[in-house]
């Protein structure tokens, strides 16, 4: 499985350049085989960035919501046990959304692709893959 980040999420619907080419045809082999993940706090992590006039797409975070699914992301849902290991976490920043988003990585396994530098130098995350490149 592959989790996005919320800025590569962000990064793969706009077709952002910032977004590596080895990233891209990761996340699109993922999507065609129902392997994409996105965490349920990416989503409101583009709420909050909307909220405050740091993220202004021409939609509504709802409306990216379901393009994101829509475009092929599994969402994957905040579950105590992900809360508690992102708790647990150390070594990691105080961003809660950082923390949730490896500790959702963790708990399924899966290769998170992001361009975060703590997250991509974390112990804790056994699979990353650098979203610039």
């Amino acid at each position: 499985m592959i989790l996005l980040d919320t800025h590569v999420a962000l990064w793969l619907t706009a077709d952002s350049s910032s977004l590596g080419k080895r990233s891209r045809r990761i996340a699109a082999h993922a999507a065609a085989s129902d392997q994409l993940a996105i965490s349920a706090v990416s989503f409101w992590e583009i709420a909050l960035l909307i909220a405050k006039g740091r993220l202004r797409p021409p939609e509504t975070a709802q409306e990216m919501r379901r393009r994101i699914l829509r475009e092929g992301a599994i969402e994957l849902p905040l579950t105590g046990e992900i809360a508690i290991l992102a708790a647990e976490l150390g070594g990691l920043h105080a961003d809660p959304a950082d923390r949730f988003i490896a500790a959702t990585a963790i708990i399924h396994d899966a290769t998170l692709i992001t361009a975060d530098e703590r997250l991509l130098k974390s112990r804790h995350i056994p699979r990353k893959q650098n979203a610039e490149t």
